[in-house]
């Protein structure tokens, strides 16, 4: 398991298509991501830099945008969900929407662009 696909092929249903959503977003933000590794996750990455991981645990997902900063551009919405420094924990049956998602990602990909 090397890319962001292969890592989400082995997630079962419904995880799966909730973390797939989750890159689809991505890619539209990013169409020029390519896949690779940061921190030892499956990654796209942006101009050589982590953008977004995500990652199936056994009891929940998780976001990782690489940016304790993205995160607080969101961090009044998340109420509910479960947050560390660098991580958005989250479930199938409770999923991240997408306009946080969004703005966490948009955040991120400005932090790596500059723009």
């Amino acid at each position: 398991m090397g890319t962001v696909d292969d890592a989400i092929a082995e997630v079962p249903s419904p995880s799966r298509e909730v973390l797939q959503h989750v890159v689809d977003i991505a890619r539209r933000l990013a169409p020029d991501a390519e896949q690779g590794m940061s921190y030892g996750m499956p990654a796209l990455r942006v101009a050589g830099k982590p953008f977004v991981s995500v990652v199936a645990a056994a009891k929940h997902l998780s976001l990782f945008p690489f940016s304790p900063a993205a995160i607080d551009t969101a961090r009044d919405e998340l109420a509910g969900y479960s947050l560390s420094k660098g991580t958005v924990r989250f479930t199938a049956e409770h999923p991240l929407p997408d306009d946080v998602v969004e703005r966490i990602l948009r955040a991120r990909l400005a932090e790596i662009t500059g723009s």
